[in-house]
């Protein structure tokens, strides 16, 4: 069977599933991490705001891997990517596991990113590729669902291990959620490798993969004291030489490693552009809690888990108001209220303090969980909205690695902020005055952008 049959079939509920199981599979490693950062900081001997790398490294990892995705899977077919995908993932956990210090952990995580930079993508083109435009939300919803249940299962979860026991049964969790995800996939995924195979763009590879890892290297470098700035600097200044290259590589490639063509699409650019910055700014919130609630606030990795779970609480629960919400609504008055409510919630989230009741903490985190999904679901909905034919591969590709991009930046920029500038309600401050420039893009939206898939009128 050849994915081009697959896609003439009815909409494929099991595959979809298995790849949501997959997402889940993935979030979860990537929050259950949060509630242990200072126990791995202890067994290691350093700072826990340095392991804040051992989580932007795989998130890094994806984003470099993933333009390489969609040629693997024309090249080697989806069923054979994404299983192999799920191996790697597999075997990276026990690495994890097994950690003898920082850098094998952030090694070990680095393998992690490659199989997630291999199965997440390409398990979400499989389904994009079944799903006509009429079923597009109903993908998306069900490619959301178990992955918004991860996180709210993931930071008590991973609390509870660090606090009974060891920080590294976190990622044996993962072995048997791989092992059964490896049988299903067998099972339940087809794609064959596509009749007309292009060849790979390694220098595409090379360039993208240098540039961004140039760009993040040295943001991590920067510290409050002791910062070496010649070798930020020196970073900094080969990453804009090497992405800028790369750039001008993929415009005049016969065989891109991914289409830049697929920008030329308003409402694909304005998420691009947009919708990197607002996850850039959300995926903060939750790495910079935990710490706060240990570290300043005292508490164990238990309780600070258990609040975590109050904002992905609002996460899932809020999901499914959210496509009527767009349909009544439509997307781009979503996006602007909810960028602005954003911006007023962290300006609650700037007033945590560890006086305050814990029920007052816990509706404002539920508060923000919900604008976070509301926010996600509807820059998801509008990304491909306007996308059609042979170019939805590259733009689930370069929108994938865009946002995973964001999310690893976003890590990034959350630690050196709070490094910088010493306190958490200033670090706060300061992603709220990031999140309200989302509102610029917002803004350029035409009133009925993503009409025809939100239903809107």
């Amino acid at each position: 069977m050849t994915e081009s049959a697959g896609a003439q079939e009815p909409f494929p509920r099991g595959m979809a599933l298995l790849v949501a199981g997959a997402f889940f599979m993935e979030i979860l490693d990537a929050t259950i991490i949060t509630p242990a950062i200072p126990r791995i900081a202890g067994s290691f001997g350093v700072a826990a705001l340095d392991v804040n790398v051992a989580i932007s490294a795989y998130l890094v990892t994806v984003a470099v891997l993933i333009p390489a995705s969609g040629w693997m899977a024309d090249r080697f077919g989806i069923r054979r990517v994404f299983i192999a995908a799920i191996a790697v993932f597999t075997v990276a956990s026990i690495g994890c596991a097994v950690s003898t210090s920082l850098p094998m952990l952030v090694g070990m995580r680095v393998l992690q990113g490659v199989g997630g930079a291999m199965m997440v993508p390409v398990g979400r083109l499989a389904v994009l590729r079944s799903a006509g435009k009429a079923d597009l939300v109903r993908a998306i919803a069900l490619l959301t669902w178990p992955a918004l249940a991860a996180p709210v299962l993931a930071p008590a979860l991973g609390g509870a291990i660090a606090t009974a026991g060891s920080w590294r049964w976190i990622f044996i969790v993962n072995i048997p959620l791989g092992v059964l995800g490896f049988l299903l996939a067998l099972r339940l995924i087809r794609g064959a490798p596509a009749p007309v195979r292009r060849p790979p763009d390694w220098p595409g590879v090379l360039l993208l993969g240098g540039g961004i890892a140039g760009a993040l290297i040295a943001l991590e470098k920067v510290r409050l004291h002791g910062t070496d700035w010649a070798f930020v600097g020196t970073g900094a200044v080969a990453a804009v030489a090497l992405l800028s290259t790369a750039v001008w590589h993929l415009r005049r490639s016969p065989h891109p490693l991914v289409q830049l063509s697929p920008l030329r699409v308003r409402t694909l650019r304005i998420t691009v552009a947009s919708g990197s910055l607002y996850r850039m700014v959300i995926t903060a919130v939750p790495f910079l809690l935990p710490l706060q609630f240990q570290l300043e606030f005292g508490w164990t990795p238990l309780a600070a888990g258990l609040m975590v779970a109050a904002l992905f609480a609002g996460n899932l629960t809020i999901k499914p108001f959210t496509t009527p919400l767009m349909r009544r609504m439509g997307i781009r008055t979503v996006l602007l209220v909810n960028a602005l409510l954003s911006v007023g919630c962290f300006g609650l989230l700037a007033t945590l303090h560890a006086g305050m009741p814990a029920a007052l903490i816990a509706v404002i985190l539920y508060l923000s969980g919900a604008l976070r999904s509301i926010g996600f679901t509807a820059y998801n909905s509008l990304a491909f909205s306007d996308v059609d034919g042979d170019e939805l591969t590259h733009a689930n590709t370069l929108n994938a690695a865009v946002q995973e991009l964001a999310a690893g930046l976003g890590i990034a920029v959350a630690a050196l902020l709070l490094s910088q500038l010493g306190s958490y309600p200033l670090t706060f401050a300061v992603l709220g005055a990031l999140m309200a420039l989302t509102l610029v893009e917002a803004l350029r939206l035409p009133g009925q952008a993503g009409a025809q898939v939100s239903g809107s009128r």
